[in-house]
């Protein structure tokens, strides 16, 4: 269990920050800048589950909030060679797994998409297509990070398939894909 009774430490004053097995690196660190892009990542969907209120879609963000902090608390934990199973909390099969079954489930009820779609159409929906950008983003430092050190590869598929899960939850939230906003190429020209 979490206990926080003091808010700052200090300890950071320096310009590094401690990961879970105590040691510390730089803030600027790859590792410190995924940690961050997925704590944005978190925030920007709880904006969207403000935007959408009560339902399938509000129902899985709340369990993803979950998912990403503990997924942050696998990027903050260096992966151990030879390590134990279940000695730290890592992301597993079974949370990539359950993003894939909410993706298949919302993306049965949309029609095939003829073109991009713009990050447009409900204020909820919108609110779900940044948080998409973020996810990516947080994706891409999350690999980046990979090029100093090791980390645990279901914790990038989570991070792959929550980008996918986000962008099915805009269209679904777009009236079933009726709302969304498509891409014309070449339309301002």
């Amino acid at each position: 269990m979490v206990k926080l009774n003091k808010i700052y430490t200090r300890t950071g004053d320096d310009g590094t920050s401690g990961l879970a097995d105590g040691s510390r690196v730089a803030k600027s660190s790859l590792r410190m800048t995924a940690i961050g892009d997925v704590d944005e990542a978190n925030s920007a969907i709880g904006v969207a589950r403000t935007a959408l209120g009560q339902g399938v879609v509000e129902e899985a963000l709340a369990r993803i909030q979950n998912d990403l902090f503990d997924l942050g608390a696998d990027v903050a934990t260096p992966l151990a060679e030879g390590e134990a199973a279940g000695a730290a909390l890592r992301i597993v099969a079974s949370q990539v797994t359950r993003l894939e079954q909410e993706i298949d489930r919302l993306n049965d009820a949309l029609g095939p998409l003829t073109s991009f779609v713009l990050p447009a159409g409900d204020a909820a929906a919108s609110a779900l297509h940044l948080a998409r950008a973020i996810a990516r983003r947080a994706e891409r430092s999350a690999v980046a990070a990979t090029q100093d050190a090791a980390l645990n590869p279901l914790a990038l598929a989570y991070l792959n398939r929550l980008s996918d899960y986000l962008f099915v939850a805009a269209r679904w939230v777009n009236q079933a894909g009726a709302g969304d906003v498509l891409w014309v190429p070449g339309a301002q020209r």
